[in-house]
């Protein structure tokens, strides 16, 4: 699997992840309903779900992660 692939997917399951534990919590916890919820949900979870690129490097392809909890740029 080529790395922009798996940066993809991990985009894609921290993304998920949050969202949907946002949503069920703001769903027992908040007044929001309908058209808001879901709404508010996909902010939250932009903002706070970490962030992978996949960089070709002169080693080869390489996967980093920036996340707003964890200092600078990490790599995988």
């Amino acid at each position: 699997m080529s790395g922009k692939t798996k940066a993809l997917l991990y985009n894609l399951i921290g993304f998920a992840v949050i969202f949907i534990v946002v949503r069920i919590l703001l769903g027992l916890y908040s007044g929001l309903t309908g058209f808001w919820l879901p709404i508010t949900s996909f902010v939250v979870s932009t903002i706070l779900a970490p962030k992978f690129q996949a960089v070709k490097t002169n080693d080869g392809e390489k996967i980093f992660m920036k996340w707003l909890f964890v200092k600078g740029i990490k790599q995988l």
